[in-house]
């Protein structure tokens, strides 16, 4: 399996999703635009496209963010949905993700910073690829936007403040608002660049301070995850064949 990442900043890192690869012996490349290196031409190489997060919005501009080029990656999006790879989106990912296909990137009601409970809708159930979570699963957060739905999208799961966590635009194809992928050492990298804006936002219900960010535990939910992402493969592998 070829994954190729698009990272938009140094601390919105893959994180587990690397764990992932490098436990399965998966193939792995980049496009980490932050330090200026462009995206693919050519998808030919790409099995998985996981696009991550990252403080800009799909409507943020070149101008606005010269290494950061909305139009381009919801291109690259398209195209690869549009020739049958799995595509991941994670925030401003699926925030992307949405746009590319047709739906409008919306606010969400809360702003959600930490490890809070996700709830599967009937259809997240009935998914072969997400029943492993359980009704609700505790997850990572780190937003205040969400991704626009299609016609054909389904929501798979939802949490108190944020009605599209994780949403299947089609089998292969998947928005994550929600961060499975956090690891201790991505927190403190996601800390160290937003402690200022953390101090200031102590009244929201759905923001944690470092201290409570250091302290959860992530890896049953990157274990869920780790088996969502075998799930995923073996649906791509099929239809390749």
């Amino acid at each position: 399996m070829k994954v190729h990442f698009v990272v938009h900043e140094s601390f919105e890192a893959p994180g587990a999703y690397e764990t992932w690869i490098r436990e399965r012996g998966h193939q792995v490349s980049y496009s980490r635009v932050y330090a200026h290196e462009p995206l693919p031409q050519s998808i030919d190489d790409i099995d998985l496209l996981v696009v991550m997060g990252g403080p800009q919005s799909p409507s943020t501009t070149v101008e606005e963010c010269p290494h950061f080029d909305s139009r381009a990656e919801q291109a690259l999006i398209a195209r690869c949905v549009a020739v049958g790879k799995a595509v991941i989106g994670v925030c401003l990912g699926a925030q992307l993700l949405g746009e590319a296909l047709g739906g409008r990137c919306v606010r969400s009601p809360e702003k959600e910073i930490g490890k809070f409970p996700i709830t599967l809708t009937a259809e997240g159930k009935a998914s072969g690829k997400f029943a492993h979570f359980g009704d609700t699963l505790e997850v990572g957060h780190w937003h205040s936007d969400m991704p626009g739905l299609t016609d054909s999208a389904k929501v798979i799961a939802y949490s108190e403040g944020c009605p599209c966590q994780i949403v299947e635009y089609s089998d292969l194809v998947y928005g994550f608002q929600c961060h499975m992928e956090f690891t201790p050492k991505v927190i403190e990298l996601l800390i160290e660049a937003s402690e200022r804006e953390l101090a200031t936002l102590t009244a929201h219900r759905f923001v944690q301070q470092p201290a409570a960010l250091r302290a959860n535990d992530y890896d049953a939910m990157n274990q869920k995850l780790f088996a969502f992402l075998d799930k995923l493969v073996a649906a791509y592998t099929a239809k390749s064949q």
